[in-house]
């Protein structure tokens, strides 16, 4: 990674998470072409992923794994 997009990471980081939220929302429409689906359907089969997953974890069909083990795992990555 260049020196100064560690710089700009480090900045976005340290913006409160809506601002981060609203900063990727950005960076992903920013990646989106002109052969992009449509975005009503892409929430609507987002909306269908969450339902499926939230009635396997409800069935207790999945495996959960801790917030705090992902997030450390996580980290551990970006060094």
């Amino acid at each position: 990674m260049s020196r100064p997009l560690e710089q700009l990471e480090a900045e976005a980081l340290n913006l409160p998470a809506s601002e981060r939220a609203r900063l990727a929302r950005r960076l992903l429409v920013s990646l989106d072409d002109e052969d992009a689906e449509d975005p009503q359907e892409v929430e609507r089969a987002w909306g269908e992923e969450i339902r499926r997953r939230l009635e396997a974890y409800h069935a207790g069909t999945v495996q959960t794994i801790p917030a705090s083990e992902v997030l450390a795992k996580a980290r551990a990555r970006l060094r």
